[in-house]
């Protein structure tokens, strides 16, 4: 059974790296494996049962609404306030715009929850503004890259939702404990181009400090993006929502929202619900393909026989999450973040419990992960984006600028890892 279960991930491997849908392939990898550990019959019968209980789950509907939510918040424009308030309060600092926009990609995270979104949406507005004021392509690109991951760390999250599920963990407490990490990761972020600019003042020009006035008044486009994120987030962390009536919430505000501000067209709102079917259906897919592989892994027993293998290895857990580590660097270098997800977690989280380890922790860990294989080369999903933004900038390039913030994202790593109230704190002050 364990060959059959090993020889199952090579192939899912092979068929996504050769293009195959993600979806697809773990439920044909899955279903395929499943008829081979017991027998065509039941591997029909899961067929029967798994796409329509997934389909139906109401813990899913978070998917839908949360998308909604963060297109309508791109096409209502809120990317622009905050990328002018970030850059007017850190223009004392060295690369002034670069740390701007760390702090707008994590702000925008707040109210959209994609990792390619934020760095996209934020890609066009601040790449073209660093160049035009003589910042070097590595560190103009490398920025708004690292940025971008911020996305799936600041509540809400698309991979903590699909993390949650997986891992049958409350995604209130998940989404808790992504705050102080993300914001951790930003301030970090900030801090590393401050460092890169101090050692190499070729990489940015002397900052221009606004004045306050300019501050002040660039506050007004925060208004919006503090509504969205004080009605969805606050009701559902004060318990005047669930995650769900929360998700609902804040679809039909991001739609007045965008209303409000004269956005709100007819060729938008068909936009905005055909972008977002199309995101939930592949993510549907996604979980209902990774339910299926899941089912056949328990079957081979290869998650438990991993996990009592490692609880029986004379080593400290760090030790253990180190190597994981180094597994998920190797995995990031040539896959994107979902896929890692749907065929890691059902291998690793039993060894974690065993270990002593949160599963929610575990979750901010897997998203840390995430965000580091997102700007590894050579996929780095988000340096694709960057590289189809500013089309005269080398990937190489980009991939140089990428790499201190790779640096960044490891120190998180050992950060959270040692100190995980990092993580904890919030889930147990809005949750008990």
């Amino acid at each position: 059974m364990t060959a059959l279960a090993v020889a199952a991930i090579i192939v899912f491997l092979a068929l996504i790296s050769l293009g195959m849908n993600i979806g697809l392939a773990l439920l044909a990898v899955g279903t395929v494996g499943y008829a081979a550990a017991v027998n065509p019959t039941a591997a029909i019968g899961l067929l029967r049962t798994i796409p329509a209980t997934q389909a139906g789950s109401y813990a899913l509907m978070v998917v839908p609404m949360f998308v909604i939510m963060g297109n309508f918040a791109f096409e209502a424009g809120l990317s622009e306030g905050l990328y002018n308030a970030g850059s007017k309060w850190l223009s004392r600092l060295p690369g002034s715009l670069a740390c701007g926009t760390v702090a707008a990609c994590a702000a925008f995270g707040a109210i959209c929850g994609s990792c390619a979104a934020t760095a996209a949406t934020m890609g066009t507005i601040s790449v073209k503004e660093m160049r035009k004021y003589g910042y070097a392509d590595k560190l103009s690109t490398g920025s708004v890259a690292m940025g971008g991951t911020l996305g799936v760390m600041i509540p809400p999250s698309t991979p903590m939702i699909v993390y949650a599920i997986m891992a049958e963990c409350s995604i209130g407490r998940l989404f808790a404990a992504g705050i102080l990490p993300g914001v951790l990761l930003a301030v970090m972020c900030i801090l590393t181009i401050i460092l890169l600019v101090k050692l190499d003042p070729t990489l940015a020009p002397k900052p221009t400090a606004s004045t306050w006035r300019e501050r002040l008044r660039s506050l007004r486009g925060l208004f919006w993006v503090v509504l969205l994120f004080g009605v969805v987030l606050g009701g559902m962390f004060a318990g005047f929502f669930t995650v769900n009536q929360a998700a609902a919430v804040g679809a039909a505000l991001s739609a007045v929202v965008t209303a409000a501000r004269g956005r709100l067209t007819w060729a938008v709102f068909v936009r905005v619900i055909k972008t977002s079917v199309k995101t939930a259906a592949m993510t549907f897919l996604i979980l209902i393909g990774a339910a299926v592989f899941c089912n056949f892994l328990a079957i081979t027993g290869l998650p438990g026989k991993l996990a009592a293998a490692i609880a029986g290895m004379n080593v400290s857990k760090y030790v253990v999450i180190a190597i994981m580590t180094l597994i998920y660097l190797f995995l990031g270098a040539i896959m994107d973040e979902l896929p890692m997800i749907m065929l890691t977690v059902p291998i690793f989280l039993p060894i974690v419990r065993a270990l002593g380890f949160d599963p929610i922790w575990f979750g901010i860990y897997v998203v840390l992960v995430m965000e580091l294989g997102a700007i590894t080369p050579p996929v780095g999903l988000n340096c694709f984006i960057i590289s189809g933004v500013a089309r005269d900038v080398s990937l190489g390039t980009i991939y140089r600028g990428c790499l201190p913030f790779c640096v960044t994202i490891l120190a998180a790593i050992v950060l959270v890892t040692a100190l995980p109230d990092i993580a904890l704190v919030l889930p147990r002050l809005f949750f008990g």
